[in-house]
């Protein structure tokens, strides 16, 4: 190209936003919630969201993991999806009894879990056959992702 040629200004799109997921599964073990709090930290730092959200989101993932691996039965399963301005935490294994809030006693060690999943996120529930248990927090717009 020479000087003389002149180059024509081009409107640059925004790509759309496209969806970003991660799924592991796992033996059921007491160490693999840590495991997983980790893990979901670095993809939700890949993601940028950091900060009070992202804490939230990781005691959510724990506590769900927490219950799969202290209720469920059989193998576990974690997935994370981020599209748009939402991300859904699924956690499944496999028992067919469904997730059930309960209302703890001020004395009792455990049973805060899907009480806190509650405060947490926007919404949660169970699926149809109650192996998975999820929840959705809505995330701010104008993040980088």
């Amino acid at each position: 190209m020479t000087s003389a040629t002149a180059v024509a200004p081009v409107a640059v799109k925004p790509l759309p936003q496209t969806s970003y997921a991660f799924e592991v599964a796992f033996t059921p073990s007491r160490h693999q919630v840590g495991d997983m709090r980790r893990i979901t930290t670095v993809f939700l730092g890949l993601w940028d969201i950091r900060g009070p959200l992202a804490g939230d989101i990781v005691l959510a993932v724990s506590e769900l993991v927490t219950n799969a691996i202290e209720h469920g039965k059989g193998g576990v399963a974690l997935r994370v999806q981020c599209a748009d301005n939402e991300l859904h935490v699924a956690v499944t294994d496999g028992s067919p009894a469904p997730a059930s809030l309960r209302s703890p006693n001020d004395d009792d060690d455990s049973g805060r879990g899907l009480l806190l999943v509650t405060v947490l996120a926007d919404r949660w529930g169970t699926s149809e056959d109650g192996k998975t248990t999820w929840c959705r927090f809505r995330l701010p717009p104008g993040r980088a992702r």
